[in-house]
């Protein structure tokens, strides 16, 4: 799977977590539920300046085994979490109906 459909399976996983399951969005909140181990998927854009914000969640997750994949843009990650404004990040902890998007996403980040 390339990198493309890779981030295109997280979006799918986050909008369909979204309506079935709970995500959480915003650095705070994601770094919570990764802390808590609550997180089963987090998702962070690649254009946020400064990257100083983002830089601790793929350590965070490789250390608590989650998940962590680098999306294209804030306004993106924002219309996939169905928000009118753009996010730096969103944390899938409740699946819902995602599970086997995540699962795949999973297979290939490791």
């Amino acid at each position: 799977m390339s990198e493309k459909e890779v981030v295109e399976k997280v979006y799918q996983a986050i909008e369909t977590a979204k309506s079935s399951g709970k995500i959480k969005k915003g650095i705070n909140e994601v770094t919570k539920a990764i802390e808590k181990g609550d997180a089963k998927l987090v998702a962070y854009a690649s254009d946020v300046n400064p990257a100083e914000i983002v830089m601790h969640l793929p350590l965070l997750c490789k250390e608590k085994g989650i998940p962590c994949v680098k999306v294209g843009s804030k306004e993106e990650l924002g219309a996939a979490a169905g928000l009118t404004v753009p996010t730096v990040s969103v944390a899938v902890v409740n699946e819902g109906d995602a599970k086997a998007l995540i699962k795949q996403v999973a297979d290939q980040a490791d």
